[in-house]
């Protein structure tokens, strides 16, 4: 079946339909909003990833969305705490488009990351996680220090195992553990410099959504469009997407670049 933002739109209600629950579709934005009646809170989906992702594989991208607003739709309007949960709180990266502060005004912890990206934290629940606000700061009686210091430790804790591919003499190395976390293994510092040290060529990097990083070691200049090709795919397939530029990795400092093809280049 061909797929398109009307077609998914009427799916995504079927699926998502209760009786506490509206839907708002935004033909501009080309997004559907789901929300809770009672609450007043809801979600966005960016419906043109999940058509993309959809010519890959199909009913499964449509589950997945499915699910992923269902639990972040449960757990909104619930009070979570962060004591005795230090270990559930990560780092997690974001598109500098992203809002800065929750739909109430409040706004989030945040630090700046690079001319593309920031860095927000959350405090995971399971299945999905919350992003820290000023409120629930507060309300603790935290230090935003704090939350970075826990959140720095944890995300070099989790597995920087990795798949790879060789093309065209150029070796790309993938991340894709589907914990919500992939593209914060950006901020694992030791870990890219022992990934430095690995390269025999140039290293460029890419988080185009938050599931996946993309580590390159490129050899030629055809290994720049190559990077560039895959860095775009994933950004329009992933839910929640970041940016489709990588970055050169050098003297321990990203560099976003654009690739312009005809195998030529130029940092941002």
């Amino acid at each position: 079946m061909k797929m398109d933002s009307t077609k998914l739109k009427n799916i995504l209600q079927e699926r998502l339909k209760g009786d506490n629950r509206t839907f708002k579709f935004d033909s501009k934005k080309d997004t559907l909003r789901v929300e809770n009646v009672k609450t007043g809170k809801g979600i966005a989906i960016q419906l043109a990833p999940v058509v993309a992702n959809y010519e890959n594989v199909a009913d499964k991208a449509i589950d997945e969305v499915t699910y992923y607003v269902e639990e972040a739709l449960n757990v909104m309007g619930e009070e979570h705490s962060m004591q005795g949960k230090e270990k559930s709180i990560f780092p997690v990266i974001r598109s500098t488009s992203f809002p800065m502060e929750s739909e109430e005004g409040n706004p989030f912890l945040y630090d700046e990351h690079t001319a593309e990206t920031r860095v927000f934290y959350a405090l995971d629940l399971g299945k999905t996680y919350r992003l820290i606000d000023d409120k629930m700061i507060q309300r603790e009686n935290w230090q935003g220090d704090r939350i970075r210091e826990i959140a720095s430790f944890n995300v070099r804790s989790l597995s920087t195992e990795m798949k790879s591919d060789v093309v065209a003499g150029n070796a790309f190395h993938f991340l894709n553990t589907n914990d919500g976390y992939d593209a914060s293994r950006i901020l694992n510092e030791s870990w890219l410099r022992e990934m430095k040290d690995k390269i025999e060529g140039t290293m460029a990097v890419a988080i185009p959504h938050q599931d996946v990083i993309i580590i390159a070691d490129v050899k030629n200049d055809t290994g720049y469009d190559i990077l560039a090709q895959m860095a775009m795919s994933f950004f329009a397939s992933g839910h929640v997407p970041i940016t489709a530029l990588s970055f050169l990795y050098e003297e321990n400092e990203l560099e976003p670049i654009f690739i312009l093809g005809k195998n030529k280049k130029r940092e941002q």
